[in-house]
């Protein structure tokens, strides 16, 4: 599977990029780096370039950070101290088929892509991408809970909120660690695999109910769901670690007059793994690229 002949331009990014490169290079793509001038690696096969240097006419596809753009249409990089402006005047110089990959999505991202009229492809929404992911995130929640509580995860009381791409990994490793895990979610299937993974399933409905003995509880759903009610009927030691997008899923303000540790954590596999989420989005970059450029050939392009 070798990408021969594509040009790809990758704007921007933090170390998962990095592993980007690496993969692309080793396939044979050739690459244009915009925002790692302070990145003392030289990658051979590479060029790195300041964004009025990218000759857009000639991408078959561009390669956006994690989080995409700023709402002001800046591409966010760790490597260099320059602001990189994303605009509709860059992509309108690309070819039609040439493909923008993101993280995920904002409304500016929506509406530039709109009005240039070139496809984009959310990684994050995808998911194979989550379910890889959701195991460095597990990770990071075991991580975190064990830094902020004085009790073993083993033999303590969770709870898991959802039971989506990332918390049936979170329950079932939580699960193997000894914990006594228990997870909300609303729908009948959903209920019933969590029965047959050997755990004990609760409505979500039912959550102000359920929270009353637990130690630990953990969000995965990205909307206000551990609202003041359900956290004035937590014991006062609970731990909250919420996994979902900003701003999550819980009232922090409530939960810090009360005096319940509460803590965002989304976006861990960077944070805890970035080699092995750099990696992740490598590998099915990679395949998307390569599907891209089979389906040009077969069309004469």
């Amino acid at each position: 599977m070798m990408l021969t002949g594509m040009h790809v331009a990758i704007i921007g990014g933090d170390a998962r990029q990095l592993e980007v490169i690496r993969k692309l290079i080793e396939l044979d793509a050739k690459l244009s780096l915009v925002g790692f001038d302070q990145l003392a690696h030289h990658f051979m096969g590479a060029t790195k370039l300041r964004i009025d240097e990218v000759d857009f006419v000639d991408l078959d596809a561009i390669i956006l950070p994690v989080h995409g753009t700023t709402l002001d249409g800046k591409v966010n990089t760790v490597f260099s101290h320059e602001q990189i402006p994303f605009t509709e005047e860059m992509l309108l110089k690309t070819a039609k088929h040439c493909t923008v990959y993101t993280g995920i999505s904002n409304r500016y991202l929506d509406d530039l892509m709109k009005a240039a009229g070139r496809k984009y492809v959310q990684l994050f929404e995808r998911d194979d991408v989550a379910i890889y992911n959701s195991i460095p995130t597990a990770e990071g929640a075991v991580m975190i809970v064990i830094q902020h509580t004085d009790f073993t995860i083993h033999g303590s009381r969770v709870a898991v909120l959802g039971l989506g791409r990332i918390g049936m990994t979170v329950a079932r490793t939580f699960a193997a660690l000894g914990a006594k895990v228990k997870v909300g979610a609303r729908r009948s299937e959903h209920l019933a695999r969590i029965m047959e993974m050997g755990l004990v399933p609760f409505h979500i409905n039912d959550l102000e109910k359920e929270v009353q003995d637990i130690d630990i509880c953990i969000n995965t759903i990205p909307h206000l769901i551990v609202t003041a009610s359900v956290i004035a009927k937590m014991p006062a030691h609970t731990l909250i670690v919420d996994l979902a997008s900003k701003p999550g899923g819980t009232d922090f303000r409530y939960a810090e007059k009360r005096g319940v540790k509460a803590i965002l954590a989304p976006g861990l596999p960077g944070v805890v793994a970035p080699k092995t989420a750099g990696q992740i989005i490598a590998n099915v970059l990679s395949q998307l690229l390569y599907a891209d450029l089979q389906k040009r050939k077969g069309n004469g392009q």
